[in-house]
This record gives C-alpha cells, sequence and structure tokens, in this order.
C-alpha cells in the first residue's frame, strides 16, 4: 500500500537577538560570494565539527587551559555551519524541508549533548550543574519544536537572546577562565566555581523561558480552542 506523501507545515522564524543585524550582515556577505561546491549539508558537517572540538577542548582542559582557545575556536565553527546552513538552502531555493529540518535539529540536538557534557567533564564546572543546564537547554528545544506543530511559529530567541548569543557568553566565559582563573566559594551547602555561578544564571534563564513560554502558549491555545461541554447522548 502506498503511502501519502504530505508537504510540512509552513511556519514564522522568529529570531529577533542582540546579534541578530550584524549576524544577518554576515551571512548575506558570506552567501553572496560562495562558490557553488559548497552546499548546506558541508555547513551542517562544519557546524557538527565544531561541536567535537568544543567537547574534545573542554575534556583536554584537564591537561591545560590553554585548550579553553580551542574550546572557542570550535564555538566559531558551530555558529558559522549552523547558521549558514539553512539560510544558503533558502537563498539558492534548494529547500528540502523535512529533510533540512530533521537533519539540522538532530545534529543541534547531539551537539548540545556533546558541549553541555564537555564542560561538565573541565575542571571548570561541576558535572551536576552542567546537566542541569543541558536538560533547560534541550527542554527549551522540545518548547519549539512542538509550538513549530501547534502555531506554526519556529522561535529561535527569548528576550532577544538565541543561540549565537549563548556562544557569546561561553566564549566570554572562557577568555574570563584563562584571564584570571575560576576563583572557588565556598557556602554552607557546599563548594562551587565561578564558572559554575555563570552556567547556573544561564540555566536559570533557561528553566524561566521554558516555563514563562509553556504557560504563555497554552493560555493562547485555550482562548483558540476553547473547552467545550460534553453532552452524553447514551439511554440508559
Amino acid at each position: 500500500m502506498k503511502t501519502q506523501e504530505t508537504q510540512p507545515q509552513e511556519h514564522t522564524r522568529i529570531n529577533i537577538t542582540i546579534f541578530s543585524k550584524p549576524e544577518r550582515a554576515f551571512i548575506d556577505w558570506f552567501l553572496s560570494w560562495a562558490p557553488d561546491w559548497v552546499t548546506p549539508d558541508m555547513l551542517t558537517a562544519i557546524g557538527f565539527g565544531g561541536s567535537l572540538l568544543i567537547f574534545a577542548g573542554y575534556c583536554l582542559t584537564l591537561k591545560n587551559t590553554h585548550f579553553l582557545w580551542l574550546v572557542n575556536f570550535g564555538l566559531l565553527l558551530n555558529w558559522f555551519g549552523d547558521s549558514t546552513d539553512g539560510n544558503m538552502a533558502r537563498q539558492r531555493k534548494i529547500e528540502r524541508p523535512r529533510y533540512g529540518f530533521f537533519l539540522d535539529h538532530s545534529v543541534d540536538s547531539i551537539g548540545e549533548v556533546l558541549i553541555f557534557i564537555g564542560l561538565g567533564i573541565s575542571p571548570f564546572v561541576q558535572f551536576n550543574i552542567a546537566l542541569l543546564a543541558l536538560v533547560g537547554y534541550l527542554l527549551l528545544s522540545v518548547f519549539v519544536f512542538l509550538d513549530t506543530f501547534v502555531n506554526s511559529t519556529f522561535q529561535i530567541s527569548f528576550a532577544r537572546l538565541g543561540p549565537t548569543e549563548a556562544r557569546v557568553i561561553i566564549i566570554i566565559a572562557n577568555v574570563l577562565m584563562f584571564a584570571i582563573g575560576n576563583p572557588t566559594y565556598q557556602y554552607p551547602f557546599g563548594v562551587f566555581t565561578l564558572y559554575d555561578f555563570i552556567v547556573m544564571g544561564v540555566t536559570f534563564l533557561l528553566y524561566t523561558f521554558y516555563l514563562t513560554m509553556i504557560v504563555k502558549r497554552l493560555r493562547y491555545l485555550a482562548k483558540l480552542e476553547p473547552e467545550q461541554e460534553y453532552h452524553s447522548d447514551t439511554k440508559k
């Protein structure tokens, strides 16, 4: 039996961030001269290669903190590939909506796991704190995917913060760790480092965005689809 092919639902992209204008300018500049042999899948692979470098760099900081520069280079590669692959497909009008969406976000999810686990393996952040941040990031990703389905909106940014801003925060934190070290603070409930507090701050934002958007979207959907009374016509 032949299955019926369906077209993926069109959606609106929301990506209004602090760096969205200069990022857009760079992407347009790159796409204006990128040679034909460069493909969206190639750019996706470059982005994923950046994730592998981030993971390796964080693990290697157990030996030498200079590998933080490898992490930062991996973050730049990850941003470059992740920000240009879909844009290239749209600019060249060679989109594969289902394939591209599935591939891009599958690779992104694996990359996020590598980045946060690498951070937890490093000597800078406690592993449990890194995992809490990973859960928050994945929860927000789940919201984005659900919202794309039920509301035809693919929201990349929250409060003018998006993946690019998250990478910038990590780069700044890495430079800070290299410049001044990672001071330790002891409290009655535990010992924490400066990098721990940075990651906990990011984690707080992730969970706040997730819970706020869940409530906001449920209120909107409840108005769109009001609850109906059930009337049973069953005869005894």
